[in-house]
């Protein structure tokens, strides 16, 4: 049933999640540091006050590591950041007459496709190794929800300035009245609000999943809820749908079978079924 109940969350929240992304992101197209900074301060004040008890209660599973690595860590990855961001800024200085140039518009597009493979690899990582401290330490889902989005939040301060331009930004949307509460607020908090909450409801769910699934379960539901996140995104804001998205389609569907065994279970529902037609 728990199991049942957490993919119910993640498809209701993921799904009502994609509406006001695209609503967001038609009016602003590059709002997507402000959307993420507010969906992990969200979840991380929340697990602050309800998980974590104000900070007073001790994490069950331990961290493991000494404040000095912790530092270490933290120095070498400023580090690369300054000087992957200075070295960026330097190109762009000196070859701003080439920005259009198809060659690089292309190997820029492998550097994005080489950073989201690299991502769900690590994505999958973490699956596994989340099973593995659950496994040792119990199941403790809020607890790593709420430590997952409050750790990364000083890496927010490098988005700041971006942030704060486009929460000027919002508050310039037009006003909008919230249905039941009468409140007038500029339109684009309002998406903001909507995204954080339901994208709450989808993580919450996620985690929930972690705790009850294999990790490889786990990752093939997120997979799915992101393959139905898109199709109701195209289905919602009438995008067209190709015949490539029917093939992809297909294959996802396919895959799903074949994951689940559907057939095997079918088999057997239909062997029982006639070994209680003989007993009768």
């Amino acid at each position: 049933m728990r199991p049942a109940f957490a993919v119910g969350l993640v498809f209701a929240g993921c799904c009502s999640n994609v509406i006001f992304l695209e609503l967001l992101a038609r009016k602003h197209p590059g709002c997507g540091n402000i959307v993420t900074f507010a969906q992990f301060l969200f979840i991380a004040v929340e697990g602050f006050l309800f998980e974590a008890d104000l900070g007073r209660k001790r994490p069950a599973i331990p961290i493991r590591y000494s404040i000095f690595k912790y530092t270490s860590i933290a120095l070498v990855s400023v580090g690369i950041f300054i000087c992957t961001f200075m070295s960026a800024k330097q190109v762009t200085s000196q070859s701003s007459s080439s920005e259009n140039d198809g060659f690089q518009a292309f190997l820029r597009w492998l550097l994005g496709i080489g950073a989201l493979t690299f991502a769900l690899l690590m994505s999958a990582r973490m699956g596994i190794f989340q099973e593995t401290l659950y496994k040792q330490f119990g199941k403790h889902s809020k607890e790593a929800l709420f430590y997952n989005h409050a750790l990364p939040l000083p890496g927010f301060i490098f988005l700041a300035s971006d942030i704060y331009d486009h929460a000027v930004l919002f508050n310039k949307s037009e006003l909008y009245q919230v249905p039941f509460i009468g409140v007038t607020v500029p339109i684009m908090w309002f998406y903001l609000l909507m995204n954080v909450i339901t994208q709450y409801v989808c993580i919450r769910g996620v985690f929930i999943l972690t705790t009850e699934c294999a990790s490889l379960t786990v990752t093939l539901v997120v997979t799915l809820r992101k393959f139905v996140s898109l199709i109701f995104s195209i289905l919602y804001f009438q995008n067209p749908f190709t015949l490539w998205h029917w093939l992809g389609t297909l294959f996802v569907f396919v895959g799903t079978l074949m994951y689940t065994e559907v057939w095997n279970n079918l088999g057997t529902t239909k062997s029982q079924l006639q070994k209680e037609d003989k007993k009768n």
